[in-house]
């Protein structure tokens, strides 16, 4: 996972006058998504457990329309599916924090991992859309 983030870092950095703040906006994007899910999370009395399946589901038609699009070659999907992924991976935080909160998690190691994987997920995404709409090329 480092080395694919490295590379989607190097080239906006390498492909974009504007990739240092890229890069930061997409930091600060995924940090305002994990702060705001994370206090839902803590704060709220709803169980968001239920939706693990769901999003799990989300998350198999996400990978699938990927493999698809590798041969349709449509923009348009492309767009969507990130934002889709975005918005997949931040109920999947909501999800992993309430079930570390409210002691539903004891693997730690786990709960780490799924925690770390959405905010991947997500800082990778949201670098893209902006790549996209708000690089500006060299």
């Amino acid at each position: 996972m480092g080395v694919m983030l490295s590379r989607l870092i190097g080239m906006t950095l390498g492909n974009y006058s504007n990739g240092a703040t890229l890069i930061m906006g997409a930091f600060g994007g995924t940090a305002a998504i994990f702060t705001v899910m994370a206090s839902i999370a803590t704060v709220s009395k709803k169980d968001f457990s239920g939706m693990s399946k769901f999003l799990f589901i989300g998350v198999i038609l996400l990978i699938l329309a990927s493999l698809a699009n590798i041969w349709l070659q449509i923009p348009a999907l492309m767009l969507t599916l990130m934002v889709v992924a975005i918005a997949i991976f931040s109920a999947f935080i909501l999800v992993d924090v309430q079930r570390v909160v409210n002691g539903g998690e004891t693997n730690y190691v786990i709960a780490t991992l799924g925690i770390y994987l959405s905010v991947y997920n997500i800082f990778s995404n949201l670098l893209a859309l902006l790549g996209i709409f708000g690089g500006d090329r060299d």
